[in-house]
């Protein structure tokens, strides 16, 4: 295996083991230690560390190694990208798993928008968006990033659970017996005019950003 891909699943590690470790089994005794502010900033740096090595390593490793997936595989990644930008856009909107004051009165209320789909949109939304890098299976680069991503977001979302269970105790357990892990996709469609509208404006702004960023073409840009 190319020494750059070496590096690259070191920094992926690196950035989802902190983050777990982190959030959970380390985040109580370290909050115990260095009290809350200084653990944010610990966090906060140790995050944003591991996240440039990501960068960094991904720079560094080859761009088109794999043989690819075709049109098929661009119509696919297509298609997945839309729903993670609506469940994207819909996570920012009264999301009791964000830490705001009004958290819990919003754990107790009926769940609407992309939250009758599933109570961890953002995290679904990203996973999401690493299902569609995936399957484009355009580089050994953007596949072990986008899977180090899709594991964080989903497994994130399961260990989320058990910390707001804590953190929250009924009021959590309120929210997670009126709303699925799963994705319920029949709901998607009712979410609302927001989360949509907003989710197409995105789709189409980030698949327009895919090719100066990126230098390919991506989503409607990819056949218009």
């Amino acid at each position: 295996m190319h020494g750059t891909i070496i590096a690259l699943i070191a920094a992926n590690i690196a950035f989802v083991g902190t983050h777990f470790a982190m959030s959970h089994p380390l985040r109580a005794p370290m909050v115990k230690a260095l009290g809350p502010m200084l653990f944010q900033i610990v966090y906060s740096l140790v995050s944003f560390a591991t996240l440039g090595w990501v960068y960094f390593a991904f720079k560094a490793a080859p761009p088109a190694d794999l043989q690819g997936s075709g049109d098929i595989g661009w119509i696919i990644a297509t298609i997945l990208t839309l729903p993670a930008l609506v469940l994207l856009a819909g996570s920012l909107m009264g999301n009791p798993a964000l830490p705001t004051p009004q958290a819990e009165d919003q754990a107790r209320a009926e769940p609407k928008g992309v939250f009758k789909v599933t109570r961890h949109p953002m995290m679904w939304g990203i996973g999401l968006w690493a299902l569609s890098h995936i399957v484009l299976f355009w580089s050994l680069r953007t596949t072990v990033t986008a899977l180090a991503m899709g594991i964080l977001a989903l497994v994130g979302a399961r260990l989320q659970d058990r910390k707001k269970e804590a953190l929250m105790g009924d009021a959590w357990q309120v929210w997670e017996s009126r709303t699925s892990y799963w994705p319920r996709w029949g709901a998607l469609p009712g979410v609302g005019a927001m989360p949509w509208a907003v989710g197409l404006i995105l789709f189409i702004f980030f698949s327009w950003l895919h090719m100066p960023l990126g230098g390919i073409p991506a989503g409607i840009w990819r056949w218009f």
